[in-house]
């Protein structure tokens, strides 16, 4: 039986996605009963993510590794068959919610390596060759938003292969990403790919940006600072979120969408509550509009499922109110473009940090097994 406040929060136009996997929740069939039993309709990962499982669960990668270490695989060929077999095997699980959702949802993302962010050329590449290896449709790329990253979007797109755009923190680098993917989708068109078998979300971060800017804000410990506290990250989820109503309401989108092609959804991501004095359901419950996905870590899943508190829709017609807010931080001193750089280039290094932490895990893993 499914979540009841899972359900309206389904009915009310949230995909609901897990951000986490690891083999353990593929082959214990919690995979399944989280789809089953609380409206999940799609996997995200990242470098941090598989860290975490694999150094966590490698007990049950263990013939997996015994295999690749007699085969003298590198630790970089050992992380991308380990995250392959994974990735393949969640896309399969999902492949009916896929079917049923008309291939919008079911969706499972990979990652390109994150120490490629700054490589456009390698990312493309990189790109086709996880999709050609994978070899399931309901796959999707996850590709950063970085100035590197925006052509390869749109590369990446016009071959065919559904993207990911993740590690979004500004409306700014968002209304670049919304060009690079139409300009994706019109070379799509233009390649002869069928438009309505490529899938694309925009992962926009939303706690990151309150946890930043909150300790900012905490170090002036002003009346005017306190009072602003904690609304930043929601303000800048909504103005993303006038971006993509604005981008699509164009002649431009329009055209696409009578070609079949489908809207790049507005994923929010980052919506554990890092500080405790906000409730755990915030980023999922102020983020509620239709044609959006909301990616969350399990405890934030089980914890909107406990004791979430939908109000409907409360994204539609607050752009007004979130300008405001940065106006006031703009008048404490807080630079938004300062804090989105900040947060851009933080957020690679720690996805670069997992990855090669992971890496370091696994040639250990492989020297044992040999």
């Amino acid at each position: 039986m499914q979540n009841e406040r899972l359900v309206a929060l389904h009915q009310a136009g949230v995909s609901i996605w897990i951000d986490d996997l690891d083999r353990h929740r593929i082959e214990s069939g919690n995979l399944q009963e989280l789809i089953d039993t609380k409206s999940v309709v799609g996997v995200t990962t990242n470098p941090s993510i598989f860290e975490k499982g694999m150094t966590s669960g490698l007990a049950e990668y263990q013939p997996q590794l015994a295999q690749l270490a007699s085969d003298g695989a590198t630790p970089e060929e050992a992380v991308r068959a380990l995250t392959v077999q994974d990735v393949t095997a969640a896309c399969d699980i999902m492949h009916p919610v896929w079917e049923k959702s008309g291939h919008v949802d079911g969706r499972v993302s990979l990652e390109v390596d994150p120490r490629l962010a700054n490589d456009t050329a390698g990312t493309i590449a990189q790109a086709q060759e996880l999709w050609n290896t994978v070899n399931r449709p309901n796959l999707m790329i996850k590709i950063p938003a970085t100035q590197a990253g925006l052509p390869a979007i749109t590369e990446t797109l016009a071959a065919g292969i559904s993207v990911n755009v993740t590690l979004i923190f500004s409306e700014t680098r968002y209304v670049q990403v919304l060009e690079a993917w139409l300009a994706g989708l019109e070379k799509a068109a233009a390649n002869g790919h069928d438009l309505s078998l490529i899938e694309s979300v925009a992962s926009f971060f939303v706690s990151r940006v309150d946890t930043l800017i909150d300790k900012k804000l905490d170090a002036l410990g002003t009346p005017e600072a306190v009072a602003v506290r904690g609304k930043a990250a929601i303000a800048n989820a909504h103005l993303a979120w006038q971006a993509f109503l604005d981008t699509t309401d164009t002649p431009r989108w329009l055209d696409l969408k009578a070609k079949g092609a489908h809207v790049q959804r507005p994923l929010w991501a980052s919506t554990g509550v890092k500080d405790s004095a906000y409730d755990d359901t915030r980023y999922v419950v102020e983020l509620v509009a239709p044609n959006t996905v909301n990616t969350m870590p399990e405890a934030t899943l089980n914890a909107v499922a406990d004791h979430g508190v939908l109000r409907g829709d409360t994204v539609s017609g607050t752009a007004a109110a979130a300008r405001q807010v940065w106006a006031e931080l703009a008048t404490l001193g807080i630079s938004a473009e300062e804090v989105f750089a900040e947060l851009e280039t933080d957020g690679v290094a720690k996805f670069i940090t997992a990855w090669e932490q992971l890496l370091t895990s696994i040639d250990t893993a492989l020297q044992g097994a040999k």
